[in-house]
Formats: C-alpha cells, sequence, structure tokens
C-alpha cells in the first residue's frame, strides 16, 4: 500500500498516476485496433475524450450513490480523491465514444468494439491504484493467507481483508486478452462489445459478494444490480449481432475507414 510516491519535495498520489497509465494502456491498444481494422482515426484523442468523461461520470455516481457522503462533507466530495463508482465512469465512457465515433464516421457501435479490450485493461490497471491507494474498494475480513489490512490508506482498516482490487486487476486483464483475441477473429458489429458487458457484468457482480459495499434489495448491492444490467444488455446485443452476416462485417472491417 502506497498512497503517495514521495519524490523530492513533490507527492504524487499513486490514485492518480495509476489512472495515467490505465489511459496510456487503452490508448495503446485501441491504436492498435484501429491499425489493424485499417482505421486512421486519432485513437488517442479519442481515448483521452473518454477518460475524462469517465473520470467524471465515476465521481457522479459516486455522489448520487453515497447521498449521506454528501450530506457530510458538502461539495468538496467532488473533488475528493477518493470515490469513483465504475458503472458511472462506463456510462460517461461509452456516450463519449459513441459522439465521436459517430464524428470521425467509424459508427458508435464499432467504435465501442475497438475500444472494448482496451477499457478492460485500463479499468484493471485503475484497480491496482485503488489498491496502492487503499481508497476502501476493498474487501470483507479474511483469513486467507493473502489477505491484507491497510493501516495507511486513505480509507484505514487493521484487519485483514480480500484485496478485491486485486481480484479485479486480474480478472479485467484476463477479459481484456480474451476481447483482443476475440477481435482479432471475422465478427459482427457489436459482438466484442457484448461480450465486454457479459464478461465484466459478471466479474463484477461476483466480487461484489466479498466487497463491503452495502445491500440494497434482495441482498444484492447497487453494483450487482448494475452488473446484472450490463449482462442482460450484453447478452441481447450478441444475440443481435449473432444474426448479422459475419462475412460483410468482415469485409467491411478489412476496407479502410473515411476519416473525419
Amino acid at each position: 500500500m502506497l498512497p503517495y510516491l514521495h519524490l523530492f519535495h513533490i507527492n504524487i498520489p499513486t490514485f492518480g498516476l495509476l489512472l495515467w497509465l490505465a489511459a496510456v494502456a487503452a490508448a495503446i491498444l485501441v491504436d492498435r485496433g484501429f491499425k489493424r481494422a485499417c482505421i486512421e482515426a486519432d485513437a488517442v484523442g479519442i481515448v483521452a475524450v473518454a477518460v475524462v468523461a469517465g473520470v467524471v461520470g465515476a465521481k457522479l455516481w459516486h455522489v448520487l450513490d453515497t447521498p449521506a457522503e454528501f450530506r457530510m462533507l458538502g461539495w468538496k466530495v467532488l473533488w475528493d480523491t477518493a470515490g469513483f463508482a465504475w458503472y458511472g465512469g462506463l456510462l460517461f465512457g461509452i456516450v463519449a465514444l459513441v459522439a465521436q465515433g459517430w464524428w470521425a464516421k467509424i459508427g458508435a457501435l464499432r467504435t465501442l468494439d475497438l475500444a472494448a479490450p482496451g477499457a478492460a485493461v485500463g479499468y484493471g490497471i485503475g484497480r491496482i491504484g485503488c489498491l496502492l491507494s487503499g481508497d476502501g474498494c476493498y474487501g470483507i475480513p479474511t483469513k486467507l493467507p493473502w489477505g491484507m489490512s491497510f493501516p495507511n490508506g486513505l480509507e484505514p482498516i487493521y484487519e485483514p481483508v480480500h484485496p478485491t482490487p486485486l481480484y479485479e486487476f486480474l480478472a479485467a486483464l484476463l477479459i481484456g486478452w480474451l476481447l483482443w483475441r476475440r477481435a482479432g477473429k471475422p465478427h459482427a458489429t457489436g459482438m466484442i462489445l457484448g461480450h465486454y458487458l457479459v464478461l465484466t457484468g459478471i466479474a463484477r457482480f461476483l466480487v461484489e459478494f466479498i466487497r463491503r459495499n452495502p445491500k440494497v434489495i434482495f441482498g444484492l448491492s447497487n453494483a450487482q444490480l448494475a452488473s446484472l444490467g450490463a449482462a442482460v444488455v450484453g447478452v441481447a446485443l450478441i444475440l443481435w449481432s449473432a444474426k448479422r452476416p459475419v462475412e460483410q462485417i468482415a469485409a467491411e472491417e478489412a476496407a479502410p475507414e473515411p476519416t473525419a
């Protein structure tokens, strides 16, 4: 656990540093995906806008999801370095990607397909930032040998708990790898996004059972309810995409796309 890196007289938050590394990793994967699909649009710029939108969305979702914290801290909660909700980031990030994909004449769904592997890997790297900063995103107490305590974290805890950000990091890398391999094969537009929503939805739904988030209905947390919604949308998108002729889509993806 290392909330800050101390270089000379400068304190660098590890969460911010890992967020930057996550954006770089995502930009590299999206750029490679664009090249593989013969698209000449600015992948780095597209990712940068999506990351900013995602950070804003993650913070707003967290504030709406924890009104008690807002009542206690007031407007300064918006500038707090802790407290980001993944589904808010996902929603705002998707909107930003859709808008940019339309503007660059790539297509909304195709842009999301191309961004999905980078989004998965970037999310995983960001979770390491949560782990290092000890921002409270860890799990319930455990006696497993890899349980960790966070006495010096932004939200201290002194007993061993599940290092759930580490679990999510490993799951995200696996999901990113699977999506990248699948995206390299002929597929209908929307298929990669569908798999992304299903896989990440399942991963988040499962990890929530050992996280400390409060339960709201049927013994499920808000994040689990959102996970179920994401997975359902993903399944519907996969079924819809499966009806499209793969040969035609593959031929379209082999041709260069016009740029804005």
